[in-house]
């Protein structure tokens, strides 16, 4: 087919116009006519096609006018026209066509743009490029024919930049006189999204170079130190609220005693049972076999059934087993703790009988208070109890050595002086046998207590004597009453099955 020129290999490799068709012409002989002088001729002349072509590119109408123009110098003369010459017998003459000058390829067509770091005009996608070999890819517009004004032009143009205008070359200037650093945090492209998370900041970076004129590492630190700031004020207000706290619950311990009523404790005496106390004395009360032994005191050889205990029953009368057993208790109680109690002597109840049994007979008790039996003297103690059994009725009288007086008590509100003068004829007896002194007891003061707590049914007479002897043993005042009987019953109960008074 013959070599391509210059011109037909730009024309060819310029793939945004389509090919030019040609009308089919024979094969030339191998001469030596010029290359381009068919195209020219067929481009040329309008005849010799079937079709006319679509515009030629800007070099090729550059190409044919300039051949137009020196073929009409030449062709002056009469003869025949190109189309009905023969293309085997061109004139001999006819000189080639020096090549056009080569254009830059920005002018016809796309060309790869260098971008560093994806600087520039966003990149092209390869599926918006219209492709020349599908039949339904639209056609590309036709370039407009360049006059030779324009080409001028556009020549210049290219082969001669444009100077720089004064403010881009003072801003080029200041740019190198005074150079910022800049960091590079991103470069992306149109399609692409990226998001950067942070704290305190979020960027969507599309398309765009962020650039921060502050290092990295700076604003890390400077974040994190916002956060640690933050934090370490709020400990501070922490600690800050704890000390003022626990100062305020330091004064607060200072003025509470003073603003809160102090908790009555609940005396000795009047301490409630336990749940498995009262289920223990209920269930000794309560049994079956009446002669079942409960407790044995082995010191006074004293022997406590369930018949015996079954008079701390509601409504029962006290018997003198329970009576003399539980005084015994109150004894050792004492000698266990002897700094919370009075030293007392404590009477069983057939001392007075036994006192009063031929009118008055010191000798039938004079063995019972024997220093070798009771280990002390009379004399020496604070108080002394005697039981004071009438029939069908329990009352006490207390010779009262502290306070150097008799007393007589009776939860009935009664008095009995001869009680007490035999009680002052029996203590002078006493001390002058045991340690040969002469004490004048009759002159002591005779008394019934008064504001007694008084019992208000039948049967709780012997109870009150007990209650009596406890609380003065204590050296406390009378200070309970007839609602307390029931307790004091189990109370005692307890204390004998367990053989130790509290």
């Amino acid at each position: 087919m013959g070599a391509l020129t210059d011109s037909r290999k730009r024309l060819s490799s310029d793939h945004r116009y389509p090919i030019p068709s040609f009308p089919p012409r024979s094969p030339p002989p191998p001469s030596k006519r010029p290359k381009l002088a068919p195209f020219l001729s067929s481009s040329l002349d309008p005849s010799t096609s079937a079709t006319a072509p679509p515009n030629p590119p800007p070099q090729i109408t550059h190409a044919a006018a300039a051949f137009a123009g020196s073929g009409a110098s030449t062709s002056n003369a009469p003869g025949p026209s190109s189309s009905s010459t023969p293309a085997s017998s061109p004139p001999p003459n006819r000189r080639r066509l020096p090549p056009p000058p080569p254009f830059k390829r920005p002018i016809h067509g796309p060309q790869r743009i260098l971008r560093a770091f994806h600087f520039g005009a966003p990149a092209r996608s390869h599926a918006t490029v219209p492709s020349r070999l599908s039949p339904s890819s639209p056609v590309p517009p036709t370039p407009r024919t360049l006059g030779l004004e324009q080409y001028v032009e556009l020549v210049n143009t290219i082969s001669r930049p444009a100077p720089p205008t004064p403010t881009a070359s003072t801003d080029a200037a200041k740019e190198k006189k005074e150079p910022v650093p800049l960091e590079v945090v991103a470069i992306e492209e149109d399609g692409d999204e990226r998001k950067q998370q942070d704290d305190d900041e979020e960027v969507a970076v599309r398309g765009s170079v962020t650039v921060r004129r502050v290092p990295l590492y700076k604003e890390l630190y400077e974040a994190s130190s916002r956060k640690r700031d933050a934090k370490l004020k709020t400990l501070e207000f922490e600690v800050r609220l704890a000390e003022e706290g626990r100062l305020g619950l330091e004064r607060l311990a200072e003025v509470l005693p003073r603003i809160t009523p102090k908790k009555e404790e609940v005396p000795e005496p009047f301490v409630p049972l336990t749940d498995e106390d009262e289920e223990f004395v209920r269930a000794a009360l309560h049994g079956r076999n009446s002669r079942e032994k409960l407790a044995v005191h082995e010191p006074s050889n004293i022997v406590i059934t369930r018949e015996i205990l079954q008079c701390l029953n509601y409504q029962e009368w006290l018997n003198d087993e329970v009576i003399n057993l539980y005084l015994d208790l109150l004894k050792e109680r004492e000698q266990r703790e002897p700094s919370k109690f009075l030293k007392c002597h404590f009477f069983n109840t057939f001392f007075y009988k036994k006192l009063i049994s031929g009118g008055y007979d010191y000798k039938a008790v004079r063995r019972w208070t024997t220093k070798r039996k009771l280990g002390y003297s009379l004399i020496e103690c604070d108080k002394i109890f005697v039981p004071i059994h009438k029939e069908v009725h329990w009352c006490l009288a207390v010779i009262n050595i502290r306070d150097k007086k008799f007393q007589y008590l009776d939860s009935l509100g009664s008095m009995d002086m001869k009680v007490l003068r035999t009680l002052a004829r029996y203590f002078v007896d006493e001390v002058k046998d045991k340690s040969g002194q002469q004490i004048d007891a009759l002159s002591w003061k005779q008394e019934g207590v008064k504001n007694l707590p008084l019992q208000e049914n039948g049967w709780d007479c012997g109870m009150f004597m007990l209650k009596y002897i406890d609380f003065y043993s204590r050296d406390m005042d009378l200070i309970f009453g007839q609602k307390h009987m029931r307790y004091f019953r189990r109370r005692t109960a307890k204390e004998i099955l367990n053989l130790r008074a509290e």
